[in-house]
């Protein structure tokens, strides 16, 4: 990829995407193969204005061997130095950019119960700082590079050089960065079209939305009470707008956790803990899943599920044109950040407290009494279709045609 077409990437990450202030800690988790773009992206920041940025390097081979040899004693331990070290980060008000590139299954051959046990440790640990980001108290955003064996993954009937370079391709057009443009502007305007979505839905403040299609979908899915429907761009309780996710196409709010019936069938994979789920679905009575299957990797389901109560119930419904960028490009990324924005999707797990009126103010348990759920996961998979139907309900029993063919119509 060319110079110029990754410095405008940086720089749309860094200025777009987590929106890195004046003076401002910016934290970077990167893959050691992304180090030139990581280091276009350094520089990015400072010329923003960044105080300090600091690069965390990882490599998913090395992380391979980590889980096929080391003990789960080993895996499971997370020193105090780490906790300590994020602690400071956020006393910091540090902002996080990750730049995602990692292969999906690669840990498939991995004992699932050793990666599930090290997992949910790390995640104990860590679970008084996932407000931090969830709550949108310091900015974050994610965005992804290609790597020979994803872009194989995608389009396994192209040499890899081919492969890599489609890829480098969809992502871009995806981003919305192409030489002739200014991306910056770009996502601006479309940060504009999807707010006013958001400000129509929220207009209606809908008692529960009703999804079907022909895939055997037939999911009523209530909306807590004083719901807000966000799309595109977050902000800070200090008044900084970012993009958390690039690219994103999607209006998303906050399910009453207790208030889900009925079934759903996914459109699409889900690559979750090293393992690709086809074919799955879920059952929900009372906002609890409490059946489920999968034609392939029906146990990753079951250690999502199995996880805490919340993993459970939905924290989050999203709402996405089958006619669009993503959605168009007719790929399987085999990523969620990709996936995700090509179809409505639906998440288990920890909720957004920005989708509720003041629930960045409040605590888990007035969360939980607002319909919010609370987890140490936050999961999602796509059941959008092309002759989806989204039917909104009003607390007084107006039916209002939210989507039809898997477009938005209102």
């Amino acid at each position: 990829m060319n110079e110029l077409i990754l410095r405008k990437y940086a720089k749309l990450a860094v200025c777009s995407g987590v929106n890195v202030q004046k003076g401002q800690l910016l934290i970077i988790n990167a893959s050691v193969f992304d180090h030139k773009f990581a280091e276009y992206c350094v520089e990015e920041a400072y010329k923003a204005g960044a105080g300090e940025v600091i690069v965390k390097w990882s490599d998913e081979n090395i992380s391979h061997m980590n889980y096929e040899y080391e003990s789960v004693e080993t895996l499971s331990n997370v020193p105090e130095w780490a906790v300590e070290r994020v602690k400071d980060e956020h006393v910091r008000k540090a902002c996080y950019l990750s730049i995602d590139s990692s292969t999906p299954g690669l840990m498939s051959d991995i004992d699932p119960q050793k990666m599930k046990t090290s997992r949910m440790a790390y995640m104990k640990k860590m679970e008084p700082f996932m407000s931090y980001t969830m709550n949108n108290e310091g900015q974050w955003c994610i965005v992804a590079l290609p790597n020979p064996k994803w872009a194989k993954k995608v389009f396994p009937d192209k040499s890899e050089e081919e492969a890599v370079k489609a890829l480098w391709d969809a992502i871009l057009y995806s981003v919305r960065v192409r030489e002739d443009n200014d991306p910056v502007e770009e996502w601006q305007k479309h940060d504009d079209e999807l707010l006013n979505h958001c400000n129509i839905l929220n207009d209606y403040q809908f008692d529960y939305l009703h999804f079907k299609n022909n895939r055997g979908t037939d999911l009523k899915v209530n909306l807590v009470k004083n719901h807000i429907w966000v799309g595109g761009g977050c902000t800070t309780p200090d008044g900084v707008f970012f993009n958390p996710n690039m690219p994103t196409e999607e209006c998303f709010c906050m399910p009453d956790k207790d208030n889900v019936n009925g079934i759903v069938y996914a459109s699409k994979p889900l690559s979750y803990s090293g393992r690709v789920v086809e074919d799955f679905w879920f059952r929900f009575e009372n906002g609890k899943v409490v059946d489920h299957g999968a034609a392939k990797n029906v146990e990753a389901l079951d250690e999502l599920l199995n996880t805490d109560e919340g993993s459970r119930h939905l924290g989050e419904v999203a709402l996405i044109s089958y006619d669009s960028p993503i959605s168009n490009l007719d790929i399987l990324f085999f990523n969620t950040l990709f996936d995700e924005n090509a179809s409505c999707h639906l998440a288990l797990g920890r909720c957004y407290p920005e989708n509720v009126v003041g629930g960045i103010e409040m605590n888990e348990d007035e969360l939980k009494a607002a319909g919010g759920n609370t987890s140490m996961n936050h999961v999602d998979f796509m059941f959008g279709t092309e002759d989806m139907t989204v039917t909104g309900v009003t607390f007084d029993g107006k039916e209002i045609k939210v989507f039809e063919n898997g477009n938005f119509v209102i």
